[in-house]
């Protein structure tokens, strides 16, 4: 299963990319999602640049944030502790919104590595992570990670030894998970923003690692 997506465009004659119109007719749930925010900007439940605000809010989330938790877990005890006892009050108290989810953090070890997968479609912790990647909507990582994992895992480059557990964690409507990948050695004097640098969004999925330094 390829690791990424490249878009690979046609030449038009005059040498310019070419893309098809993508102005196709809209869906049942796009004429729905039209429908129900003109009601409510007219009922004055929200206005449109509020609606325009929050879209913007939503778009700035990356995986910078989850960055920014897994390096505070790997040198402060106590929201480690925290952070695995409840992600989500944790996070919260962070300063990121992740709104009503149940979010949950399990970490890597030498003994364990967890992944994140969604087998029903694409459940995952936006809040922290920003949009999923192309490849995590798959169907064929969402059907093939809960049934040969290390196949996938090492399609990504990651191979682990036979004693290291694998565990698969499916993500829900109401529940998702972050993955605290396992600090790499030589980073013990390195400062919370330079940890923060060497995590990726791929090592919070689980389809990677931390970068050394």
């Amino acid at each position: 299963m390829p690791h990424d997506h490249h878009d690979h465009d046609h030449l038009s004659p005059s040498g310019h990319p070419y893309r098809a119109d993508d102005d196709t007719s809209l869906s049942y749930w796009q004429t729905m999602e039209i429908a129900v925010r003109e009601l409510l900007v007219e009922k004055g439940v929200t206005t449109a640049a509020e609606i325009a605000a929050q879209i913007e809010t939503m778009d700035a989330r990356a995986p910078s944030n989850g960055a920014k938790v897994v390096a505070r877990a790997w040198t402060d005890p106590v929201f480690h502790a925290a952070l695995m006892e409840n992600a989500g009050d944790a996070t919260r108290n962070m300063g990121f919104d992740i709104g009503p989810l149940h979010l949950i953090a399990v970490e890597n070890t030498d003994d364990v590595h967890n992944m994140i997968v969604c087998t029903l479609c694409s459940c995952y912790p936006r809040n922290l992570l920003g949009l999923p990647p192309d490849w995590y909507k798959s169907r064929a990582y969402r059907s093939r990670t809960v049934r040969e994992p290390r196949s996938v895992l090492a399609e990504f480059g990651v191979t682990l030894p036979d004693t290291t557990k694998v565990r698969v964690h499916d993500s829900t409507a109401d529940m998702r998970y972050i993955v605290i990948p396992a600090r790499p050695q030589g980073t013990e004097n390195m400062s919370q923003t330079e940890l923060a640098d060497l995590v990726t969004r791929d090592s919070m999925i689980g389809t990677g690692v931390a970068k050394t330094p």
